[in-house]
């Protein structure tokens, strides 16, 4: 890492939130005493846009969100700022070998979300979390063009290990295959991780990567710790996500998140520097 932490991205699910996907009032604080320190806050996540507009209140947000795992950047208004679709020539075979092999499988296209069942495993909970519902279809044949993200949905650790390893092996050189849970196996643009997320902040604010910390919980933060300076793994991620982490923290249902600010970030900053600025003035301090 050369010079001081400039900007905290963070994870979303298993990360910022609990698992009730509450966000806590320390969390809250945490994210306010960047501000306060002068140090831009962002989050990404596997979830579309829509479903984070409801950390930009209470967060103050004014950084671009980084949807679907980077797949789709937007900004406070939803409004589109950069978009990675898949080739509509994958998109058949994909969802063609998810099925084959018994998984769920949902289709985001531009911001809808369309399934074959609403009343499929996690479609209520995902409904629940992202506050809105999908739309239910027969087939998804006639869905092309602007496919953001396709996701295989399945509580079997064996089947979804199956389906990720042939997926990865007939597709891997064109999408990107990520688990943003241990239940979804996330289907993206090739470019469309949250590696690619660091580098479009760091472009947006001009600032270094190597001044950029990141904070995560799942096999797809790993990119984006392995692109900034300073990476924080949260205490429920697993061993291996751990060892890819600069520091780990306590869990999601411990306030990890919030505890990792403070003894991270905010203990290297000089108290002198942490004076309230409106969350507008911090983002237009950089270039």
């Amino acid at each position: 890492m050369s010079g001081p932490i400039r900007l905290v991205l963070s994870d979303v699910d298993g990360t910022l939130v609990t698992r009730e996907k509450d966000l806590t009032a320390e969390a809250i604080n945490a994210v306010r005493q960047l501000n306060d320190a002068g140090i831009l806050f962002a989050v990404t996540s596997g979830r579309p846009p829509k479903g984070l507009r409801m950390l930009i209140e209470p967060l103050r947000l004014v950084t671009p969100l980084g949807g679907f795992n980077g797949g789709l950047m937007a900004d406070e208004k939803l409004d589109v700022l950069q978009e990675l679709i898949l080739d509509d020539g994958v998109v058949g075979p994909i969802i063609d070998l998810l099925l084959s092999h018994g998984l769920s499988v949902w289709v985001y296209q531009g911001t809808d979300w369309f399934v074959l069942d609403e009343n499929g495993p996690h479609v209520a909970r995902e409904s629940f979390v992202c506050q809105f519902r999908p739309t239910q279809l027969e087939d998804f044949e006639g869905v092309r063009g602007d496919i953001v993200k396709i996701v295989g949905v399945s509580d079997e650790p064996a089947i979804m290990a199956t389906a990720t390893a042939e997926l990865l092996h007939s597709f891997g050189d064109e999408v990107s295959a990520t688990n943003s849970q241990t239940y979804y196996l996330d289907v993206t643009h090739r470019d469309a991780n949250k590696g690619k997320v660091v580098a479009f902040l760091s472009k947006q604010y001009g600032i270094e990567p190597s001044q950029i910390a990141t904070v995560g919980d799942m096999a797809n933060d790993v990119l984006m710790f392995e692109k900034s300076g300073l990476s924080i793994a949260m205490g429920n991620a697993s061993e291996e996500v751990k060892q890819k982490a600069t520091f780990s923290t306590e869990s999601n249902q411990d306030n990890g998140f919030a505890l990792a600010i403070e003894k991270y970030i905010l203990k290297h900053v000089s108290l002198t520097t942490r004076t309230p600025r409106p969350p507008e003035e911090v983002a237009g301090a950089f270039p």
